[in-house]
């Protein structure tokens, strides 16, 4: 930020002089940002004030419909918004009797969308709050001495006071920044990322690019695009879009956007999956940094009746994921919003924890959303980021970036950036924020990332080890099941005979008593096979009165006397087929080897595993294949390890010894 702009936001901040003792610190903001908004738009509608005044005056006398209404005051203010009260803050100032009663009536005369910013920032009760406490005239009074009429202060420069005043009210507030403030260095690496492989085609004469975020927060994201788009083409059209579920964020982000001269009707309230202020839309560049690990109950009914109802001609007909953590949600919403590649595509930036990589077994719904992902060949990127990058969280992060519209030498390809250590320490922790990525460092990422592909291609490179690179397939897997025969032999004994009194099969049996002494003459019995202890089983219950006993009770009696044994009987069904040891069971991963293989050529890579890595081991294995699951996961971490050798044992031997003489010299002295 220029001098010239720190001064207005530093003139602005030195209303929280006046709000010292009556308002805590991290509350200033709630009545400086809707003032500055005040002010700045006062201004704006100033040289229109008369126009707008007559307008209003002759559409009295008219019957016109409410919507006209709007849109003739609107062009007779020249903005998106308008006042009609004769009052501005200067007159509602020069009465210091009256400030609380004209303030509420000038503020009543705004269109409706500007009293709904308004609203949000719960204005009212704060302006009363203030005269309760004697404040609100002086607050009023410095507000109206500061001049931001458009011709001193034009759109841009009031982006830039405006978010210095939200960067300085997120930082002191820690307990609420992450929620509605991402870091500005953060931004920046994503927007760039994310628009650099578009650069010559940002620079088209008249291009109109649009942006969305489907939780913008106060808007950081959205400026931070139009910064980088106008920043290589000044004449560039930028169009944003978003949706805030936070009252307070949205409005300031429709602030900010009515201060920058962008269309802040475009910036819709409410949660983007069960009130979708942009059914429609379709964007080019999409960006987001939702809520980390936030569980989705509260619309779950809404979510699964869309995925159930509409399939895939909603959002959710992947899957979704498990209930405590609705980041894949946002994805999805975001994917489903992506320019058809016929109309020039689109391309999408998130950030994540770790757990959207890999959270989810073959078959889970994080897993088919990876799956379909990857079956579709957007996904581009992930880029690891340094921990300690957000105020209320220190976990690591990672970006996502996808595309529709990859480039050609990208195709079945996905681009792994380790950015980890591309990071300097804070002078100054704010909450869980102890580093930040450097301007140096965000340039340096930026030109790894354009040029990946040979990066990774040439060991001698000295960024080579942040970059790998990988065909889509291997991120991919077949969760098999592994079946080993079932071999028993039989036998009674007391706990047997005491586990069969105990089944619920049993005890329900009315000659519960009879069967008990039956199995209790048998204890110590042992046979190799099925046939020979039925025979003895049979013999032991007539000789007790009984005679076939009932399915129930007859399987309970089976289950118990049954011992798995390797050496026993092989156990088969009716058609002789061998029965499988539950307890033996097993499962493993085996490797996709393409994207596009059939069934039939991924049973037979199966079978070639089996025969490779099972049966060496385990002769008599097998593989149910009716149980055979796709999976798909991204196991970062694992593809960047380095193995780190153990110190050699004489080392760490004479460093023991050396803390012992040192603890015994240091016992010497105390017990002198």
């Amino acid at each position: 930020m220029s001098g010239n702009h720190q001064k207005y936001a530093d003139f602005i901040w030195s209303v929280a002089d006046l709000l010292r003792g009556d308002y805590r610190q991290s509350e200033y903001g709630k009545v400086i940002l809707p003032f500055t908004v005040l002010r700045r738009i006062d201004c704006v509608l100033e040289p229109t004030k008369k126009a707008v005044l007559a307008e209003a005056e002759k559409l009295k006398v008219g019957s016109l419909p409410p919507r006209l209404v709007e849109i003739k005051l609107r062009n007779a203010s020249g903005a998106s918004f308008y006042n009609t009260s004769p009052l501005d803050l200067g007159k509602v100032s020069a009465d210091s009797g009256n400030v609380l009663k004209n303030l509420q009536a000038y503020i009543g005369g705004f269109s409706p969308g500007a009293v709904e910013v308004l609203d949000k920032y719960r204005f009212d009760e704060q302006i009363t709050r203030l005269d309760e406490a004697g404040l609100l005239y002086l607050v009023l009074s410095k507000f109206a001495a500061i001049d931001l009429h458009p011709s001193v202060v034009d759109n841009h420069q009031m982006g830039y006071v405006f978010e210095e005043l939200i960067r300085k009210f997120s930082e002191i507030s820690n307990e609420t920044a992450g929620e509605h403030f991402t870091p500005r260095e953060v931004i920046q690496l994503m927007v760039n990322l994310l628009m650099s492989p578009d650069d010559q085609d940002v620079m088209t004469p008249g291009i109109v690019r649009t942006v969305y975020d489907p939780a913008c927060g106060t808007g950081g994201i959205l400026s931070a695009a139009e910064e980088y788009i106008k920043g290589y083409n000044a004449k560039a059209t930028v169009k944003v879009f978003g949706q805030e579920l936070n009252p307070e964020s949205w409005a300031i982000c429709r602030s900010d956007m009515m201060l920058k001269g962008q269309d802040p009707s475009k910036i819709a309230f409410g949660n983007s999956f069960t009130q979708d202020g942009h059914p429609d839309g379709r964007f080019d560049y999409l960006m987001a940094n939702p809520p980390f690990g936030v569980e989705w109950k509260k619309v779950q009914t809404q979510i699964e009746d869309e995925r159930d109802n509409l399939g895939w001609a909603g959002r959710f007909g992947a899957g979704t994921p498990r209930i405590n953590d609705g980041s894949f949600l946002f994805l999805q919403h975001m994917i489903s919003k992506m320019k058809p590649v016929e109309q020039g595509g689109s391309r999408i930036a998130i950030v994540f924890n770790g757990s959207p990589l890999f959270t989810g077994a073959a078959g889970s719904g994080e897993s088919e959303i990876r799956r379909w992902i990857l079956e579709n060949d957007w996904l581009e990127a992930i880029v690891a980021l340094p921990d300690q990058l957000f105020y209320n969280t220190g976990i690591s992060t990672y970006f996502w970036i996808l595309s529709n519209r990859k480039a050609a030498a990208l195709k079945d390809r996905v681009i792994l950036l380790d950015a980890r250590v591309s990071w300097a320490k804070m002078r100054k922790s704010l909450g869980d924020k102890r580093k930040l990525i450097p301007e140096d460092q965000i340039t340096e990422l930026t030109a790894i990332y354009k040029n990946a592909l040979a990066i990774a291609a040439d060991p001698e490179h000295e960024h080579h080890a942040k970059v790998k690179v990988f065909p889509r397939h291997a991120f991919g897997y077949q969760r098999i099941t592994v079946e080993r025969p079932l071999r028993q032999r039989f036998e009674v004994t007391d706990l047997t005979t005491e586990a069969v009194g105990e089944t619920k099969a049993v005890a329900k049996f009315a000659q519960r008593d009879a069967l008990l002494a039956a199995l209790g003459s048998l204890v110590g019995t042992a046979c190799g096979t099925k046939l020979e202890f039925a025979g003895k089983l049979d013999a032991a219950l007539a000789e007790h009165g009984l005679s076939k006993l009932p399915a129930p009770v007859e399987k309970a009696v089976w289950t118990e006397v049954a011992v798995s044994d390797p050496e026993g009987q092989l156990q088969t069904d009716r058609k002789n087929n061998p029965l499988a040891d539950t307890d033996l069971r097993d499962n493993e991963n085996v490797p996709l080897t393409s994207m596009n293989s059939t069934p039939a050529e991924r049973e037979a890579e199966i079978e070639e595993y089996m025969r490779g890595e099972v049966l060496p081991h385990v002769p008599d294995a097998w593989v149910d294949h009716s149980k055979t699951k796709l999976g798909f996961e991204i196991p970062f971490t694992r593809h960047f390890y380095v193995y780190s050798p153990p110190r050699p044992l004489e080392e760490i031997d004479a460093e023991l010894k050396g803390l012992e003489a040192e603890i015994q010299k240091l016992l010497g002295e105390v017990t002198k």
